[in-house]
């Protein structure tokens, strides 16, 4: 609709600057001819005058005057015009109609008409009023006399302005009905697409039942039959995936729950066997040792199986209380000081001091320990930092290792559920693969973010973002994530 009235308003007002200029020209065209006409049937009457009678000089004065006397009186009535009667020699006034001063008389006029004896017209404005001057040559036996005729333009300007008036009004009315059109046809163009929209919202939101409303054969139609055929298949699917989710969930909880008691039964045994051990043949021994290596990823894959089902049925809780994360940190560093002994890292934590956040202490501390034990099982002997700092709204603790790093595109993929970086590599290193998964699900139980960088040969950094109050907005997190500078 602005387009329209923008558009609509300057072709008007081109079409009435261009209509006011061709009626203005016509006007002024037709007054000039009508003026000429009148001026030089005077200026003919006035040297017919002078070749009749006396020719004595007063005599052809007296004539001269009778005549400006008649043309001026016939001025006073049909087209208004007044006339100057001038004699060349000295400019004396010989008569001019009342109101009319020799001073009227267009210099430049008077001048084309002291070198030719012709008749000469100009336009010339005396205050807010606009006149046409005719000015002729009469020839007397004695001297020249100069006829000037000023004719009136008022009647063109009130024809003028009447127009100019009208072409206004006009313009505008006209603008306004382009306007009005532009807003019937965007209001049938522009509803179905809100309707579209809205339909589109819906659905986006999980009310898959919601379809448009479809009224004629035209290509709004069509869109609307496209659009709700598009919605109905995508409710079929989505209810497949649902479907399909749901069972997958269901048989993950249902087999992992099973697979608890035979593996205690198993669990029992292979203690046993380790711990007589030393009384087996060499081959039996290494065996019980394997056995009961694989029993303890079995149990953990297990555990992480547990707590993703968890998650995926909606039955994880929170609960939160005030703690300062430094220590908290520090703990997990403890527990992790044998596996960085023998992967040969150095593990260093850096905190300006207390940093205080709601948190629940076991998620956020699984969280800490599965990012530290990721940074040491890639970090490929070199050292780990952990940085642990305090925002405005937020706190953040950040792991950073200078190991193999992640590819282009796998910082996303690296909470993907039983992703591995590298797949070739061998079962026994690394975990089950779930453990940044349910780190991710930890991170927003708080309401808190959990990110990833890296780069081949420059290792990873790994941020975990909190609210100092579970569920709060968040500003910007106090801690980057490209890089590991020392904090002050």
């Amino acid at each position: 609709m602005v387009t329209t009235l923008l558009a609509s308003g300057v072709v008007v007002g081109l079409l009435a600057t261009l209509l006011l200029d061709q009626v203005g020209r016509g006007l002024v065209s037709a007054k000039t001819k009508a003026a000429l006409t009148e001026a030089q049937s005077g200026l003919a009457q006035a040297q017919n005058a002078v070749a009749i009678g006396d020719n004595r000089d007063s005599a052809v004065e007296d004539r001269l005057q009778d005549v400006a006397r008649v043309l001026s009186d016939r001025g006073r009535s049909g087209t208004p015009y007044r006339v100057v009667l001038v004699s060349s020699l000295g400019d004396a006034k010989a008569f001019a109609s009342p109101g009319v001063k020799l001073s009227d008389v267009p210099p430049a006029l008077a001048g084309v008409l002291a070198e030719d004896t012709g008749t000469a017209h100009v336009f010339q404005r005396i205050g807010n009023t606009e006149q046409l001057v005719v000015g002729g040559t009469i020839t007397t036996p004695r001297e020249p006399y100069r006829l000037y005729t000023m004719f009136s333009l008022d009647a063109e300007q009130r024809t003028m302005g009447l127009v100019r008036r009208t072409a206004t009004v006009a313009g505008l009315l006209l603008v306004l009905l382009l306007v009005l059109i532009a807003a019937l046809v965007s209001r049938q163009v522009v509803l179905p697409v809100r309707l579209a929209a809205r339909t589109a919202e819906r659905l986006a939101h999980g009310l898959l039942e919601e379809r448009m409303t479809v009224r004629g054969e035209d290509e709004i139609a069509r869109l609307g039959d496209a659009f709700n055929s598009m919605a109905g298949a995508l409710q079929t699917q989505i209810r497949q995936l649902e479907d399909l989710s749901r069972v997958q969930r269901r048989f993950v909880s249902d087999v992992t729950h099973e697979l608890r008691t035979p593996l205690t039964t198993v669990r029992m045994a292979a203690d046993v066997l380790h711990e007589a051990r030393h009384d087996f043949p060499p081959a039996a021994a290494r065996s019980a040792e394997l056995l009961q290596e694989e029993l303890e990823r079995f149990e953990a894959l297990l555990a992480d199986l547990l707590e993703i089902s968890r998650y995926d049925a909606g039955a994880a809780s929170l609960d939160a209380e005030r703690l300062d994360l430094v220590p908290l940190v520090a703990g997990v560093l403890d527990a992790c000081r044998s596996l960085a002994i023998r992967k040969g890292s150095v593990v260093q934590l850096r905190a300006t001091g207390p940093v205080v956040a709601e948190v629940d202490h076991v998620r956020i501390e699984r969280v800490v320990r599965n990012l530290i034990v990721n940074a040491l099982e890639h970090g490929e002997g070199r050292p780990v930092e952990v940085d642990v700092a305090e925002g405005q709204d937020c706190v953040a603790i950040r792991v950073r290792d200078h190991g193999v790093g992640l590819r282009p595109g796998e910082a996303g993929l690296v909470f993907s559920r039983f992703w591995r970086g590298d797949p070739s590599r061998a079962r026994t290193t690394g975990g089950t693969g779930l453990g940044l998964a349910i780190a991710l699900e930890d991170a927003r139980l708080h309401g808190a973010t959990l990110q990833a960088w890296g780069a081949p040969g420059e290792g990873a950094a790994f941020r975990l973002t909190l609210p100092v109050v579970v569920g709060a907005p968040m500003g910007t997190s106090p801690l980057p994530l490209r890089d590991a500078e020392v904090l002050r």
